[in-house]
């Protein structure tokens, strides 16, 4: 038996995602971008989630190698905003079981 994809490294991309969402610092920096709405610093980020620097870079890092969170820099600081769609290709309805 054969697994059809819908495109090349589906499965791998499917791990990255769930991966990504099954840690509760994680879940909770996806919790305020959303709520938030806009374009986030990691550093205000950071001190909502109470988490240090370095911590909250390896986070960032494993949401964006996910497709979660997109980043860009502008001056000195770096900004971060979810990616709905690969929220939406991945896990449908998610944003209903965040309050």
């Amino acid at each position: 038996m054969t697994v059809e994809h819908n495109e090349p490294g589906d499965n791998e991309t499917n791990a990255k995602v769930f991966k990504a969402l099954s840690d509760p610092v994680r879940l909770e920096i996806v919790r305020y971008l959303k709520k938030v709405g806009r374009g986030v610093t990691c550093g205000e980020i950071g001190k909502v989630v109470d988490i240090s620097k370095s911590a909250g870079s390896y986070h960032f890092r494993t949401l964006r190698e996910a497709g979660l969170i997109r980043m860009h820099k502008e001056a000195r600081e770096k900004y971060v905003t979810l990616d709905y769609e690969t929220f939406d290709r991945y896990v449908t309805h998610f944003f209903e079981s965040l309050s």
